[in-house]
This record gives structure tokens, sequence and C-alpha cells, in this order.
């Protein structure tokens, strides 16, 4: 049976739509696809996102909006902005529901940087040399405590940088997943630019800036 003769009922549809936030028509291709799976269509709108987004993630951003989140009885306040290709795109519901939510996610995870490539080499070495000495302790063969090594920068990226870091709403996506299924949506490269964190009585409030890429600084 080819899968656009697989018969879905409008329920599964509307539920995958309320799920994803992808538009009826795709929901309906991916839950085909899937013959019906819930979660097979899920991941199936996911890895179409993914695809989507990173197809479009040479595209220059340089409109958008600043999104603010106050939190703890107003202990703790967040700034964010997130840019995309056009002030139409930006003032859309979709848009700007995202930038509440990574607004939010930051109050609540406390990331350090944007994304793997804006964390300091000295901060990548000190890690790397704690986690080195620990693996060493071990005993473990050199070639198995460089894998032991991969694992924990891996893990270290994800607590510390905001797009591998889970979606404080839906565990199973990181927030480089959420917005690459709004780029789907969308049709337009959507990025997280900078952030700031403040926390009452906290002197070392966090600022990360994501570096321009050249295609961003030429039209800035």
């Amino acid at each position: 049976m080819s899968e656009t003769a697989v018969k879905i009922d409008a329920k599964l549809v509307k539920e995958l739509r309320e799920k994803s936030g992808a538009p009826m028509g795709d929901c309906l291709k991916a839950l085909q696809e899937a013959k019906g799976d819930m979660e097979d269509a899920f991941v199936v709108l996911r890895k179409r996102g993914m695809a989507s987004a990173a197809k479009k993630a040479s595209r220059t951003t340089n409109e958008g909006s600043v999104g603010t989140y106050i939190h703890a009885g107003g202990k703790i306040g967040v700034l964010v902005e997130l840019n995309c290709e056009s002030d139409f795109v930006a003032r859309t519901p979709e848009f700007q529901e995202l930038l509440r939510d990574i607004a939010m996610h930051i109050a609540a995870a406390d990331p350090r940087y944007v994304r793997r490539e804006d964390v300091t080499p000295e901060d990548i070495e000190r890690e790397k040399e704690i986690y080195r000495a620990q693996a060493a302790s071990t005993g473990k063969p050199a070639a198995i405590i460089e894998k032991m090594l991969e694992g924990k920068m891996s893990k270290f990226y994800e607590e510390v940088c905001l797009l591998d870091q889970p979606f404080i709403k839906e565990q199973s996506q990181t927030i480089a997943q959420i917005i690459a299924a709004r780029v789907g949506k969308l049709g337009e490269n959507i990025s997280v630019r900078r952030f700031a964190r403040f926390k009452v009585g906290d002197p070392n409030w966090t600022v990360a800036t994501t570096a321009l890429t050249t295609s961003e600084e030429a039209s800035a």
C-alpha cells in the first residue's frame, strides 16, 4: 500500500498539529508516511524541520525582535534578541511565541553561551583538563579515555550552550530543534543573536552574544 493510500483519522492530524505546530498538510503527510503512528510522524516532522533549517542557515537574519521574561517574583530577568529575515515574520504570533519560549527557557536553564562555537578556548581547555584527570584515574587505555572525553564534552556543551540544551517545556527536543521546526513552518531562517540573564543579588550577570557571519556583517 502506498503512503498516499493510508487512511488517516482527522483527529490524529489535529493532535499532531497541536503537538508539533506544523501545518495541517504537513501533519497529514507525516502521518501517512508513518502509517498512522503518532510518535513516528512527530519524528518525521522534526527531521524535515532540521533539513529545512539547514538549507536556510546561510541566509541573512537582520530583522527580528527583542523579548523579555521576568521570573520568580521579579528575581530573574531575561532579554533575548531573536532574528529572522523579514519584519513580517518577526510580527507573526508563531515567531513571538518562540521568542517568549526561548526567553523563559533561558531564565530557567541559565545557559552561558548561545552555541558551541561561542565557548571560549579557555573554558574548553579547562573542562578538558578536568575530564582528562578524572579519566586518567580510572587506568583505562588512552583510546578509551579520549572516547570518555568526547562524551563529557558533549554533556558540557548541553549544559552551557543554549542551542544544545533540552527545551524545558519539551525535554525530547533541544532549543536548536524547536527553532528548526519554526523555520520549517515560517519559511525563513531564524537565529538567536544574543541574550542577557539577570538575577537579583548575583554580581555575575550572564551576557552571551554569537558572532555574526560574513554575510551578516556585510549587510549590517
